[in-house]
């Protein structure tokens, strides 16, 4: 073994760090730092699911299908301004801290709810109605983009050396705790109240949960303490000029985190975000049967997460994100062929091996992207490649295979996932394995 494998980290008290060994306080950060992330997500899934609830309260009366898809491009907008939150929050995080960002994001996020539960109907002051809408989600799409990579930064520089894919998991598994936990509220409130209800204040009561949610975590947050890479980043006197110093040395860091991010984000969507509506759409098996049939996958994949952490630290980043590569690489082409036709349990089974291979990648990015950046960089570089990579991949990955099946060529979809897998592998097979470093730069 070798003298920096051999080192052993210090805390704040002079004391030794255990490489593997998860404490009270490394437990505290990993919780705070992902439960705001869940309650991120929550947020913009309780959107997309009630917004037909909503959607006339905000526009002009007459046209129901036009104010539904009035509501849904403003919730689109919220993906384009990502990156500038994940530019200006994310620099935040490297010059003053990632405590101080994560209690910022959750405070935007949870005020742009709350605005969005109380806001006046068009019928009350007419056209500031879509306004005040719009204005609260460009918030919380800025507040998005800075609390992704502030939180991979936080949670993986608290997390004991060998165990940092495992603590990043967590941010991983918080995603899709956000997207269920949207469901099942969804599911409450339409479940108790009844449809004239619902329109007239129910879908406000879910918005002002999500609101009292956040403010949960902003009191947990503020009882966490700054990670102790930041502290030591300042009292090394490092410039904090991050988005400088992002591309004028780290150039090569920021494309390794776009060739990771385009297979990672184009799979997730198109099996974890589409796969209930494209089964729906294509198969004619009922939405409901596709919706449960992905909410058990999810399940499993949430339980899988934490795995797969371990695995990456103990095998390395490199053979973990091959097996999610390879894994699907061999696996597109029979998938949408078993889809052509198939029932519930077909389904299942489809998302089932896909979730297993998706592990690969979702137990790895966090670490995988911190081990990338000293910690002076670590938030910016993280935050921008990923939130640029997701606005343009993410929300077109759906569209494209959902054409692609319209015209009937459903058959060549393997071949783009088989595009983005090449860029995936070349970008991994080029780079370190960041499961060597004893320690965070």
């Amino acid at each position: 073994m070798s003298a920096e494998e051999n080192t052993v980290a210090v805390d704040r008290t002079g004391g030794d760090v255990h490489p593997t060994r998860t404490t009270r306080e490394h437990k505290k950060a990993i919780f705070a730092g992902a439960l705001g992330n869940a309650i991120e997500f929550l947020d913009w899934g309780i959107y997309a699911s009630l917004a037909p609830v909503f959607a006339d309260q905000f526009f002009p009366e007459g046209d129901a299908v036009a104010a539904f898809l009035s509501t849904l491009a403003i919730f689109a907008v919220g993906f384009f301004v990502r990156p500038l939150g994940a530019v200006v929050l994310g620099a935040y995080a490297d010059r003053h801290g990632r405590k101080k960002a994560l209690a910022l994001t959750v405070t935007l996020m949870s005020a742009g709810g709350f605005v969005i539960a109380v806001c006046p109907t068009y019928a009350h002051i007419g056209v500031l109605a879509p306004v005040v809408l719009l204005v609260a989600r460009l918030v919380q799409g800025f507040s998005a983009g800075g609390e992704w990579p502030s939180s991979v930064s936080y949670i993986v520089e608290s997390a004991p050396p060998r165990r940092r894919a495992f603590a990043g998991s967590f941010q991983q598994v918080s995603t899709a705790a956000g997207v269920l936990l949207a469901s099942l509220l969804a599911l409450v409130v339409t479940s108790v109240l009844n449809d004239q209800q619902m329109h007239a204040f129910g879908w406000r009561i879910a918005f002002a949960v999500v609101a009292a949610l956040g403010l949960t975590v902003l009191w947990l947050r503020a009882r966490t303490r700054e990670t102790e890479h930041f502290d030591n980043a300042e009292l090394s006197g490092k410039p904090h000029r991050p988005v400088k110093t992002l591309f004028a040395e780290h150039k090569l860091g920021l494309l390794r985190v776009v060739g990771i991010t385009v297979p990672g984000t184009i799979l997730y969507y198109l099996w974890i975000t589409n796969m209930p509506g494209y089964a729906s759409t294509t198969t004619g098996l009922s939405l409901d049967q596709a919706l449960l049939a992905n909410s058990l996958a999810v399940v499993v994949f949430m339980l899988l997460l934490p795995l797969g952490g371990l695995v990456s630290d103990r095998f390395g980043r490199r053979s973990t994100f091959m097996f999610f590569l390879v894994g699907f690489a061999l696996f597109a082409w029979p998938a949408y062929r078993l889809l052509e036709g198939g029932g519930f349990w077909t389904l299942l089974l489809v998302e089932l091996i896909g979730v297993v291979f998706l592990v690969g990648n979702s137990a790895n990015v966090a670490a995988i992207y911190a081990e990338l950046f000293p910690t002076s960089v670590r938030t910016t570089g993280t935050g921008i490649p990923y939130a640029t990579t997701v606005a343009v991949f993410g929300g077109t990955a759906p569209y494209f295979t959902t054409w692609l099946a319209s015209i009937g060529q459903q058959d060549k979809i393997w071949i783009y996932v088989v595009a983005s897998v090449a860029v995936g592998m070349v970008t991994i097979m080029t780079m370190p394995d960041g499961a060597k470093k004893r320690a965070l730069d």
